[in-house]
Formats: C-alpha cells, sequence, structure tokens
C-alpha cells in the first residue's frame, strides 16, 4: 500500500518547526516518523497513525475520525489511525504534538 505523500512531505514541515530530532523510516506499508529512537507518528495510506502515551488516551476515542490501531485484527494499545479528511494544519499539529510526547515518554 502507498502512503500519502502530501500528508507524509505535511508532516515533515511541522516537525521542522520543532525542537524534536526526527528520522523518517519506511514501516506498515508507510512511512514513520521517529522521535529519541521511538516512533511518534507516521503515515498509513491517507490516515495519519499515532503513538499516545497512556496519560494522554482517555479523551483520543473521542476525537474525530479517530480508531484503534488494528494489526491481524488485534488492537495496539496506545496507537490510533486518524482519518486524513480530518486533519487540517491545527488538528494534524495537535496529534504529532500527542505522539512527539509519548514518544520522548518511551525512550525514558
Amino acid at each position: 500500500m502507498a502512503y500519502d505523500e502530501v500528508l507524509a512531505e505535511r508532516i515533515r514541515e511541522l516537525l521542522e518547526q520543532t525542537d524534536e530530532v526526527f528520522v523518517p523510516k519506511k514501516m506498515f506499508g508507510g512511512l514513520v516518523f521517529t522521535v529519541r529512537g521511538k516512533t511518534a507518528v507516521g503515515v498509513v495510506g491517507d490516515e495519519l497513525l499515532v503513538r499516545v502515551a497512556p496519560d494522554d488516551t482517555e479523551q483520543v476515542p473521542a476525537q474525530p475520525g479517530v480508531r484503534p490501531f488494528e494489526v491481524r485484527g488485534r488492537i495496539s494499545k496506545g496507537w490510533f489511525i486518524v482519518a486524513g479528511e480530518v486533519l487540517d494544519d491545527h488538528v494534524l499539529n495537535d496529534w504529532l504534538q500527542l505522539g512527539c510526547r509519548a514518544a520522548a515518554r518511551a525512550s525514558h
């Protein structure tokens, strides 16, 4: 499955505006961005894959266009998919912040 290169570039541009050092890697049939060696966010098809820290997961499912990330019928705890159509720049930036925060916490 190809990934949405426009969404990937939007993510790259927003991450470049942060103090985080990120590395793009092809994974999950898409492109992920690691922060401090841990996956923070990614693009799978035309959707955003986001790592969410346990402290932040409570409010996530109520957000528009969000569903748990499933691999082979199993839900991956702490990972969510966000539909591409809800990702205006503000919403995308909010998700990136959550993903970077979760990656930073996971690297401790």
